[in-house]
């Protein structure tokens, strides 16, 4: 299938999403409906297990989605959502986007191998993992300095990882942060030296694939939607994710192997 924003890879079970939109290489809704396009594709084959995302530009990841479209819709009102489409289930492709990568079976990695802000920055957010090259790069949500609040799950996803006393110290100052800041607050998982980033990118997106794919996605799913959940109900779902594991024919199986000293070779069955 051709996209004219996306470049795809795979290796093994591990998928490599490259975005690119020059010459700035910002979000727009052209690259969100491709994105959709290519996770429907996608979003249930068993032979990708992690999927990666990264930039295709020099020094940049998702540089910011993109002014001018947001100007026009600022302008005229078209593309915006209705202020009631929360209240009635509706929302935006982005958040649609967003919610589709947390739900996806496969592990989402962002390869930050550059600058991301605004959107760019949202869309990292909404991967499972975030892992960046230690370069001259900043990351952040500045939004504000053009007038408008973050539209892509920042204000959200945000206090739910560093809290709500940062969140608001970075998106009301529109603070952008270097890599080194944003590891410190928890916002990525690994920063690697940029001479490195691609080989230990790479390592990492194979140790991820080389795990269970049943048990990753069950406990990806426990941990996305019971975090959301008092805790009653999160053990519960969670109770329901070890079952579905416990049930499956790897599970058995590689419990044996271990028991005897082998070796086992996940079949995602």
């Amino acid at each position: 299938m051709a996209y004219e924003h996306l470049t795809l890879h795979q290796e093994g079970y591990i998928l490599t999403c490259t975005l690119s939109n020059p010459p700035a290489h910002t979000l727009n809704a052209a690259v969100v409906r491709e994105v959709h396009r290519m996770l429907t594709t996608i979003e249930n084959d068993p032979n990708i297990r992690v999927l990666v995302f990264t930039g295709g530009g020099a020094g940049v990841f998702i540089a910011h989605y993109e002014v001018e479209e947001l100007a026009e819709m600022a302008e005229t009102g078209h593309g915006l959502p209705d202020h009631m489409s929360r209240a009635m289930g509706e929302l935006h492709a982005v958040h649609r986007l967003c919610l589709r990568l947390e739900r996806l079976p496969a592990i989402t990695i962002a390869a930050l191998n550059g600058n991301a802000a605004g959107g760019g920055a949202e869309f990292a957010l909404a991967c499972d993992f975030r892992i960046m090259a230690d370069g001259p790069y900043r990351f952040g949500m500045p939004q504000t300095t053009v007038g408008i609040s973050p539209g892509a799950g920042g204000t959200q996803r945000l206090a739910r990882l560093i809290g709500v006393a940062r969140t608001l110290d970075l998106v009301l100052l529109g603070t952008l942060l270097k890599p080194q800041q944003v590891l410190e607050i928890g916002l990525i998982h690994r920063l690697y030296p940029e001479a490195e980033f691609k080989e230990r990118l790479g390592n990492f997106a194979r140790r991820l694939a080389e795990r269970s794919p049943i048990a990753l996605a069950a406990a990806k799913q426990a941990i996305q939607h019971g975090a959301s959940l008092p805790l009653e109900q999160g053990l519960a779902y969670e109770q329901q994710a070890f079952t579905h594991t416990m049930r499956s024919e790897d599970a058995a199986k590689a419990m044996r192997a271990w028991q005897a000293g082998k070796p086992y070779v996940w079949t995602g069955r």
